[in-house]
């Protein structure tokens, strides 16, 4: 990226929204220990091992119930979708993977997946994409020149841009000798939905909920029942846990001063024993709109990165630090067969080991 480019990307992608200086102030007293600026102070102690609701059996009059009330919410409009669809296209294949196809006999991509799921609602579900300064353009030219069902009425709303620095608080600078930039991260999507105007935009038209899900999950798709059961608890957000399986790392509720919430697991006190909680969090969350108009103070996790052989530090904020404020929910759902809810796709590899899963989930959820 020439220094002219890299100047209008950091204007037009919020760079001025990063509180860069302030960051690399307290990355420089950090004396080569930056995951210190973000463990998780307080009493922290594992979760009930109930914390989590099951859905009923799909065969029952609870169900039915469940499924109806939701269904009559999505009809009236009460529910926006927003699909995760940033980062930096550079673990698939250096390719953007929302574009990217899926292999399967119609030729689909993921974006065309996720948003099939949204067109089924016939104009009821608004959606919009999270995207990128490195995915932005080119998803709005595929909506255009290759678009899915209902591409007209999705709406782009970017994530921020920020420097990479090194471990001793300097801007980075590649072999070129030029700055390295990078997204900030899915905690940017309630200040970058209120900067868009997209909060106050759906509030009018009478959303109730956002459900976000990353592009690359395609079994998180619009679930009516889901959806009640997130109603009904009165929590203003619901999070989506499956079992864990071998390798799986990422997130899980914990009590925090006796509150339960979402945390990565790198951000738990050394020895903590996440691995014996048996779920694992889907990045998959119900939220109120509500939810997303206040203003907190977010920790700005600092992530160790590899950029031309050499280390570099970015800071990112992560959605799932919202249920920190919030009264939040967990729903135990499955990662099992057809009706799986969560079937990631992270790397060009996993396409094809799951290859045969994804197809049968795709025809599952298209009945």
């Amino acid at each position: 990226m020439k220094p002219t480019e890299l100047a209008q990307t950091l204007s037009r992608f919020h760079a001025g929204r990063v509180p860069l200086e302030a960051l690399r102030d307290r990355l420089r007293v950090t004396h080569g220990a930056p995951e210190s600026l973000h463990r998780i102070e307080g009493n922290i102690a594992p979760p009930p091992s109930d914390c989590a609701a099951l859905a009923p059996n799909i065969a029952t009059d609870a169900a039915e119930g469940l499924r109806a009330e939701g269904t009559e919410a999505l009809r009236r409009g009460e529910l926006a979708v927003v699909v995760l669809a940033g980062g930096m296209a550079t673990r698939y294949g250096s390719v953007v993977k929302a574009l990217a196809p899926l292999g399967t006999a119609g030729g689909e991509r993921f974006l065309d997946v996720k948003l099939a799921d949204v067109a089924r609602w016939q104009g009821a579900v608004r959606a919009a994409l999270m995207t990128s300064f490195a995915t932005h353009d080119l998803i709005a030219d595929a909506l255009v020149h290759a678009p899915p069902p209902g591409a007209e009425a999705v709406s782009l709303v970017p994530q921020f841009v920020s420097l990479r620095l090194t471990p001793e608080g300097e801007i980075f600078l590649t072999e070129k000798g030029i700055p390295s930039p990078y997204s900030t991260g899915h905690g940017d999507l309630p200040e970058a939905f209120r900067t868009a105007g997209m909060i106050a935009a759906w509030r009018a038209a009478g959303v109730r909920t956002v459900l976000v899900s990353n592009v690359d999950n395609l079994g998180a798709t619009i679930d009516p029942t889901l959806y009640a059961m997130h109603r009904r608890s009165g929590a203003q957000i619901s999070v989506e846990l499956v079992e864990k399986r071998e390798g799986d790392r990422g997130g899980l509720p914990v009590l925090r001063d006796g509150r339960l919430v979402l945390a990565e697991a790198f951000r738990l006190p050394t020895n903590f024993p996440d691995r014996e909680f048996p779920l694992f969090n889907t990045n998959t969350l119900w939220i109120d709109l509500d939810a997303l108009e206040g203003v907190h103070p977010w920790t700005w996790c600092a992530a160790r990165k590899k950029v031309d052989g050499r280390d570099a530090i970015q800071f990112e904020r992560l959605i799932g630090e919202l249920t920190w404020w919030y009264e939040t929910r967990y729903l135990h759902v499955t990662r099992e067969g057809a009706a799986s809810r969560f079937l990631p796709i992270k790397e060009f590899d996993d396409l094809a080991h799951h290859h045969d899963d994804l197809v049968a989930m795709i025809a599952a959820q298209r009945g």
